[in-house]
Parts: C-alpha cells; structure tokens; sequence
C-alpha cells in the first residue's frame, strides 16, 4: 500500500499542505452525528413511533369511551389524569420496544439495520439508560394513581421482559410470542386502562360494554400484528435461529393466516356490535368496520409475501387500521 492510500489524501493534496478530502468530511460527518436534530430523530426511532401512535389512540380512546358510557361524566372531567396516564402507557411502550433492541442489535443489523441501535445512531449505553428510566417511571407514576394502573405497568413490564429477555425470551417460541403480544395489546391495556379511569373518575370499577368488544376485537387483530411482524425478519430470524411463524409456515401462509384472523374480527363487530353495544350508533359501527375491512383486503392484493419491503409496507399498513379501529368505536359511543 502506497503512503497515499495510507493517508488517505492524495499526493497533490500533501504536496500542498492541503488535507484530503476524507480528512475534511470526517468533522463534519461528527458534527452531522452529533447535531439536536440527528439526536431527536435517534430517540424518536428508538420509541418505534408507530407504537407509541397506537398507545395514544388506546388511551385516549378508552379514556372517551368511559366518559361516554359513565353517568355523571364530561370530556374535561380527567384530562390531567388522562395526561399522567399518558406518560406511564409512553414509558412502557418505550421500555418494551427499548429492551427488544437492545437484546436484538444483531438480528436488526440484518432485519431492521435503520433501528438507531443497530444503526450506530444510538449508543447501547444510553439506550440502556432510557430503558432504566422507562422502567422506573411508570412505577413512580401508578403508584400515586392507584392499584389498577399499578398492576397494569408491572404486567407490561413483565410480559416485555419476559418477551425479549434471557432465560425466557418468549420471542423464541412463535405461539407464546404471539400470546405475549395478544396479552399486553388487547388485556392488559384495555381493561387496566379502563378500569383505571372508571375507578378514578367516577368511583367505580367497571368495564363498559364497547370496551369489551374492544378486547375481544385486539385478540386477532394484535394475534396478526404479532405474526406479520416477523415476515420481513427471515433472513436475520433463520440466521439467528428465532423459530418465528414465517420460518416454520412460509410468509404466503402466515399472511394468510393474518388475514382470516383480521376478517373475522371486522365481520364480527359490523355485524354483532349493532346488536350488542346499546348506545353506540350502528351506523358508525357497520360501516366503519366494513370499510376498514375493504382497506385491508386492497392494501393485501398485490402483495408478494417473499418480498420483504412489500411484507413491510403489508405490515404498517394493518397498524393503521389498529390505530383506526380505537377511532372508530368511540366515535360510535359518541355518536350513539
């Protein structure tokens, strides 16, 4: 190797006293990494946002959907505990996409390489340390809020650790991967939510009816989620021996799969929440889930399963109609 291509400048650049230009790019390449915006945008891919879009919408949601079927309450009854809750339901979520990273940085080299972990652009160690604190917080905060949120945090901290963490690391087995992700999505989060703003605002530990149907709704909806993730991971799952649906089924049948659980969940509730959910508009009901269900069938055709970037934008695209399904009940219960 030349003194040239060891220093990395060429000879008229030396001669010169002139630095090259990989010299040059280096600081400024620094500066790039090290600026508030690449910052933000690191933290921000760290919290997974479409999760944290979904968690908002449940919380707000349920928090609606309480105040619409409880006597006695208005809209502006609660927003500071709306608020808290808020930050607590953030915390988790955060905690559990964090842990997952950071148990997984070599499977996202190859699977996610964008994540900001995998990418370079987050430190384990501050990663780490925004895990640390998105365990504490949520613990501090529902234990001034009462025992229903405080069970609720510790349940999804525990499923998250258990999902991602060594000795069980539940993420191994496809089955309970899924039940893990089912649990937290539709149980955890929708009952100790609710059960938290109806003790909380009006005194009383009950479940309203659209919150149920909400339950049972997210069991296949968060079943798909949890088997949809894992189409575009193959390569990276097979490598690192994640004995995932998609490794042991192939993608085309799990998206399968994925759909008749979600076209289950939309024909039920078009055509049992009408009947079931007094004081909810039928209307609103009907048709938004028949809609929705006509969104998801035409964001699947065309779809090639092998086709990681088509499996992904598949994948996103059934997290919106997640995000828009806690929309449409409670604009349901609202309108009723």
């Amino acid at each position: 190797m030349s003194a040239g291509s060891r220093t990395g400048a060429p000879p008229a650049d030396r001669a010169a006293g002139r630095p090259g230009a990989g010299a040059a790019r280096r600081p400024a390449e620094r500066a790039r990494r090290r600026s508030p915006r690449r910052t933000a945008a690191a933290l921000w891919g760290f919290t997974r946002p479409h999760t944290i879009i979904g968690t908002t919408l449940s919380v707000v949601g349920l928090y609606a959907i309480v105040v619409a079927e409880l006597p006695g309450l208005s809209l502006g009854d609660g927003l500071a505990n709306l608020g808290w809750t808020l930050v607590a339901a953030w915390c988790v979520n955060v905690y559990i996409v964090g842990i997952n990273q950071l148990e997984d940085v070599e499977i996202d080299r190859i699977n996610k390489p964008f994540l900001p972990v995998a990418a370079g652009e987050l430190s384990v160690f501050a990663a780490r340390r925004i895990v640390a604190v998105c365990a504490v917080v949520p613990v501090v905060l529902a234990v001034t809020q009462g025992p229903v949120e405080l069970g609720g945090v510790l349940a999804g901290l525990a499923v998250g650790t258990a999902y991602s963490v060594p000795p069980l690391r539940l993420k191994r087995f496809p089955l309970l991967a899924a039940l893990s992700i089912t649990g937290v999505r539709a149980l955890v989060v929708n009952l100790a939510v609710a059960l938290h703003f109806s003790s909380s605002l009006a005194g009383t530990y009950t479940v309203p009816g659209p919150v149920w149907a909400l339950c049972l709704f997210v069991i296949p909806f968060a079943f798909a989620i949890s088997i949809l993730k894992d189409v575009p991971d193959a390569e990276g799952d097979r490598r690192h021996r994640i004995a995932t649906f998609t490794l042991r089924l192939g993608p085309g049948r799990v998206l399968d799969m994925a759909l008749a659980a979600l076209t289950a969940g939309y024909v039920g509730m078009a055509v049992l929440g009408p009947l079931l959910l007094d004081g909810c508009s039928a209307a609103v009901l009907a048709g938004g889930h028949l809609a929705a269900l006509a969104a998801l069938w035409a964001a699947r055709a065309g779809i090639d399963p092998a086709d990681p970037a088509a499996a992904t934008r598949f994948y996103m695209r059934v997290w919106a109609l997640f995000f828009l399904e806690y929309i449409i009940v409670t604009a349901a219960c609202l309108a009723g």
